[in-house]
């Protein structure tokens, strides 16, 4: 009999012990960011020639993942958005800033400003 309570209560213990480890773990997980580019270009050539493939290179070795990447837009509150829209989404925060810190990004985006005006910024989102 005393076995038998032995092994219910360390049964227990391991599921308490189990459960807390589970919210500890939750607990440390970061929301993931996203990057919102708006972007209004003024030669498309240049752009697509010279400015995309670095930058979608640079985007993709940061840890990037392409959400939205320039379709159709529809504006229901306040002024529409640049024609362009691009939202990316990272792992955290800290991710989406060191990739915009990059020497890649900061080569690609030297390359862009020659053929568009770029407005970025980036939103935390919901925590998993």
């Amino acid at each position: 009999m005393n076995t038998k309570y032995t092994v219910i209560i360390a049964m227990l213990l391991s599921f308490a012990l189990g459960a807390a480890a589970v919210q500890v773990l939750h607990a440390q997980a970061k929301p993931p960011a996203f990057f919102i580019a708006e972007n209004t270009v003024t030669n498309q050539e240049g752009y697509t020639k010279e400015f995309l493939p670095p930058v979608t290179k640079s985007i993709l070795d940061g840890g990037g993942k392409f959400i939205a990447r320039g379709g159709k837009t529809v504006s229901y509150l306040g002024a529409p958005p640049a024609p362009r829209v691009i939202v990316i989404q990272f792992e955290s925060l800290d991710t989406a800033q060191a990739w915009m810190n990059s020497s890649s990004n900061k080569a690609a985006q030297a390359i862009g400003d020659k053929y568009a005006t770029f407005r970025g910024y980036a939103v935390e989102g919901v925590s998993p």
